[in-house]
């Protein structure tokens, strides 16, 4: 698959979040998004970091307002266990019952080919490890 690629800028150190959600987050700027008035960054919109029942929505959009992007790291959403996995599974049920597609895109696909998946993923396809599982 052939597509342009941009240089992904190298992390700062006052970033929140891990590697590949920078990755994503440089990608959708690079594609015309703007932080802030066309998405937000670690949304709490499903509680927040908690215990047990809260969530963290890495990218919730607000054009298309129905669109939520995920990153998954392989280690700690793949190399868990399965209780991580239906955690995933869950939060995505949830953000459907509220009206929200929630798309994930895997570490590795972000790392080999970010803007073609950062598009899929704004086209609401997922082409994820758990997308593939048609979950």
């Amino acid at each position: 698959m052939t597509t342009e690629q941009s240089p992904i800028p190298e992390m700062p150190s006052t970033w929140e979040g891990s590697e590949p959600e920078w990755i994503c987050y440089i990608t959708l700027v690079q594609l015309g998004k703007i932080p802030d008035e066309d998405f937000i960054y670690q949304s709490p919109l499903m509680g927040g970091r908690l215990d047990k029942g809260g969530n963290i929505i890495d990218f919730v959009f607000k054009d298309p307002p129905d669109l939520g992007i995920n990153v998954q790291g392989n280690y700690y959403h793949y190399g868990m266990g399965v209780e991580t996995a239906t955690r995933d599974i869950l939060g995505r049920v949830q953000l459907a019952s509220l009206g929200i597609i929630l798309i994930f895109i895997d570490e590795d696909m972000l790392e080999d080919n970010p803007v073609y998946y950062v598009r899929e993923a704004l086209q609401y396809r997922d082409h994820s490890r758990l997308g593939r599982r048609g979950m």
